[in-house]
């Protein structure tokens, strides 16, 4: 996730951005450091005056990368569509920057992102209060995350590490490497499904952490770029695509894309201000509904995807 910022985790150069400098600002008075602040500046594409000054002595950096641009997806107009009602809401940590949202045994399960903020955590459905936290040292970067046979797996960005904890407790297992970025994660119950930003997921074999195979996402014959967020829904992996509101429906033996679930207009006007991208899903067997939210998101919603 530049393509991703530091500040905004894959925002590099939107609007959005400027409207996070205050918030930056607190993160800085707290003690994270005046470097988090400089190197999110950074992303502000060099061209966008910030809202807010930056301290005496700090400057910005030009970026290395040109600012993402949104996918054009959907690409054809014969995929169905898909839209959510929504079921129920609860409140959501809004400086959780959600990198992974995972449920298991009646648990819900987050990891969070950016540069000396990231975290894995267990939190309270009907609160969002969080129970257990492991925060995770500068400069990783926490991403996607997946819990299968009592073992939590989290990937990172630009590490090129894994870690595995004990999902009841948290505590520190393990840990594993792979090439290239780490974005999303889930589990069918066997496997582990890995996301990196490309149109390409990885099947993973948790007991040796090796790729066995790869998907190619594809929706009428064009790659679907920036995969990001994964879960595991019914026999289909359902996907987060990055900078954009919709979830891509995947077929995992063929990686078509089967169907496009459109999750605009979850908040409000007010509620959106400052906030970042939709990011997030957890499914809920047990109560046959998603669990849905998105970075810096006041809520976190239980939602039914209906037919358009």
């Amino acid at each position: 996730m530049d393509r991703k910022s530091v500040a905004s985790g894959r925002v590099g150069g939107l609007p959005a951005l400027t409207a996070r400098v205050p918030r930056l600002l607190r993160i800085v008075a707290l003690g994270c450091g005046a470097a988090l602040l400089t190197v999110a500046a950074c992303s502000n594409g060099g061209d966008q005056p910030a809202r807010t000054a930056l301290p005496p002595g700090m400057t910005r950096i030009q970026p290395s990368e040109p600012a993402p641009e949104p996918p054009k997806v959907p690409f054809s107009a014969a995929t169905p569509r898909y839209g959510v009602k929504v079921l129920q809401s609860w409140p959501h940590d809004p400086e959780a920057f959600t990198q992974g949202l995972d449920l298991y045994d009646g648990r819900l399960y987050e990891s969070t992102g950016v540069e000396g903020r990231s975290s894995v955590r267990e939190v309270e459905l009907a609160t969002g209060r969080v129970l257990k936290r492991v925060d995770m040292p500068y400069p990783i970067f926490g991403e996607g995350i997946a819990v299968l046979d009592g073992r939590l797996y989290q990937l990172t960005w630009k590490s090129r590490k894994g870690f595995i904890y004990d999902a009841a407790t948290l505590a520190p297992l393990d840990s594993f490497s792979y090439d290239g970025e780490g974005w999303g994660l889930t589990s069918d119950g066997k496997l582990l499904y890995m996301s990196d930003g490309t149109s390409t997921l990885r099947v993973l074999d948790p007991r040796t952490l090796q790729v066995t195979r790869t998907i190619a996402v594809t929706e009428a014959g064009t790659p679907v770029p920036m995969l990001n967020e994964l879960e595991w829904v019914k026999g289909e992996l359902y996907a987060n695509v990055w900078l954009t509101e919709l979830i891509a429906r995947i077929d995992p033996t063929s990686g078509r894309v089967t169907g496009w679930i459109d999750l605009t207009g979850l908040l409000t006007r007010e509620e959106r201000a400052g906030v970042d991208v939709t990011n997030g899903i957890a499914y809920d067997a047990a109560n046959d509904r998603l669990l849905v939210t998105g970075k810096y998101w006041p809520k976190l919603f239980a939602v039914e995807v209906v037919k358009r």
